[in-house]
């Protein structure tokens, strides 16, 4: 009985409420840097318009950061064995996408 009552230790419960699970489109993302953080800034770019509108900002410490970019290495190896390797259409150095012009603007 004594063993029932024992938890596991660093069990974290996460909580996804439905509005969040329901995610956010993203086909660009903007990273900046400070000292002391990442900025990453995902947004959508639709065909023809022009202005596109930041979606979603996470903010992190460079050791999250960090671990942020392991973590996705990690699991594209895993996606590529699964399903093959991903076409990076750019086919050069960098990415290609539309030119942007980045300005923050405070929405009230």
């Amino acid at each position: 009985m004594a063993e029932d009552n024992k938890k596991p230790q660093n069990q974290l419960s996460i909580d996804l409420p439905e509005d969040i699970a329901e995610g956010v489109y993203s086909n660009l993302a903007i990273i900046t840097h400070s000292s002391s953080e990442f900025v990453v800034d995902f947004v959508r770019i639709v065909p023809n318009a022009p202005k596109a509108k930041v979606k979603s900002r996470v903010i992190l410490t460079p050791e999250h950061a960090k671990r942020l970019l392991a973590a996705l290495a990690d699991n594209v190896q895993k996606y590529e064995r699964q399903f093959g390797v991903i076409n990076n259409s750019s086919g050069g150095n960098g990415p290609q996408f539309p030119p942007t012009s980045f300005t923050p603007t405070a929405q009230a």
